[in-house]
Order: structure tokens, then C-alpha cells, then sequence
């Protein structure tokens, strides 16, 4: 069966895309995760953690937790009543802790302790899915992905490069706009922007360097910071 043609994007994507890359690169030249890690596995906890919670909130809660479990196999050994003290601060923490028990034995019973280099193998652990896999990927083995939160899906359809809603989608349509080279530049850089300027109530577009070009899709309902 011939696949579905992907859905048309929209009108004047392919030229704006070069001009968000260029600003964003003039902006954020060293963007990249703000998640705190040492190594794959740490990256992996705290990326299932990040879910539904601030970067900051998971930066303060997983030192002590990986003081504690250091790695996969002193982790698996833990039960989720015995995690859930050290990240309570984190949203949805009971459901977290559960994952991150069974995540643990999983990465021990397959994949002898390590976080696999292998995005089927991340998208099947428990809590994580393919955002998860995209951030732990790009960040820990270099793998060219566009992790779609919510700051990289709201900044895709307000500078009019997607009109999608679901991130799989939205993550389809810029991959189609921009360079693989640049995909994990480009997931990191978004967030920023989308933290620092575009904010998701009140997007300061008058100190905006993109404002000359983005259309502002969505914005005259959010209002605009003056």
C-alpha cells in the first residue's frame, strides 16, 4: 500500500524556516538541555521525571536520588515506595516512581544495566515514549532528533511551521523544514525561546527578533506583553 502523503505545510513555512534557524542561532549558539546529567541513565531518569514538571524541580531532586541509585542495578532493586521520598517535590511522583522501578529492572533484564542506542528499545520502557527516546538519544549518542514538547509545539505553529497538534506531527513537519544536522539544535534552541521570550500567556513579541517575520499565529488570542 502506497503510503499517505504528508499533509501540506503551511503557506511560506519552507522560506521562514531558514530565518528562524538563523535568529535562533544568533540567540542561543550553545543551546542544549538543561536537564542535569552525567551519563545516559541519568538522562533517562531524569527525562521520565521532566514529564508534566519544570527542569528545575527535576535538577533539585535528582541528586540525592542518584546519590542513592547511582545506576540501573541499584535502582532495580528499589520498589516505587522506596523512590518516591527522594522526588515527592516532582509532579505525578507516585506514577513516576512505579516507572522508574520497572524501567530500572527492564534496562537490567535487557539491556545488561545500559540505556540502550536504540529508539525502539527507549520508547518500550515504562514512562518514557518517543519525546523521552528523542531527548535521551540526541543528548547521550548524538542521534539527529526534534524531542516536541510543549514550548517546541507552540513556537511551531505560532511562527507558522506547523498546524499540527500532536507532536508526532508537529516533530514530521519540522524535520521536513530543517537540516538533520540540525534537528537537536534546533528542539534545544526552541525551548529556550519558548522559556525565555515566547511564553505560552503573555509572548513578549516586541523584544522578539523573529517578529519582523513570525505571523504570531494564536497570539491576539493570548495577548501580548507590551
Amino acid at each position: 500500500m502506497t503510503p499517505a502523503p504528508a499533509p501540506p505545510l503551511p503557506e511560506g513555512a519552507p522560506a521562514r524556516a531558514p530565518l528562524v534557524l538563523a535568529a535562533l542561532e544568533a540567540l542561543y549558539p550553545d543551546a542544549r538541555t538543561e536537564l542535569e546529567f552525567r551519563n545516559p541513565f541519568e538522562l533517562l531518569v531524569a527525562t521520565v521525571l521532566s514529564a508534566q514538571a519544570t527542569d528545575v524541580s527535576v535538577n533539585a531532586a535528582t541528586p540525592a536520588l542518584f546519590a542513592r541509585y547511582p545506576d540501573a542495578f541499584a535502582l532495580s532493586q528499589a520498589t516505587p515506595e522506596e523512590i518516591e521520598p527522594y522526588i515527592r517535590s516532582i509532579g505525578l511522583y507516585r506514577n513516576k516512581a512505579r516507572n522508574l522501578a520497572a524501567l530500572a529492572r527492564l534496562l537490567v533484564e535487557r539491556h545488561g544495566g545500559e540505556v540502550p542506542n536504540d529508539f525502539d528499545a527507549v520508547v518500550a520502557l515504562p514512562g518514557a515514549g518517543r519525546k523521552t527516546a528523542n531527548v535521551v538519544l540526541s543528548n547521550a549518542y548524538g542521534y539527529p532528533a526534534i524531542a516536541v514538547d510543549t514550548h517546541v509545539g507552540r513556537l511551531a505553529r505560532r511562527l507558522g511551521l506547523s498546524v499540527q497538534t500532536n507532536p508526532d506531527k508537529v516533530e514530521a513537519d519540522l524535520g521536513r523544514l530543517f537540516p538533520r544536522d540540525r534537528w537537536v539544535f534546533l528542539h534545544h534552541a526552541l525551548i529556550l525561546h519558548g522559556r525565555r521570550v515566547c511564553l505560552a500567556r503573555r509572548p513578549l513579541c516586541p523584544e522578539c527578533v523573529m517578529a519582523g517575520f513570525c505571523p504570531k499565529v494564536g497570539v491576539e488570542q493570548t495577548g501580548v506583553h507590551e
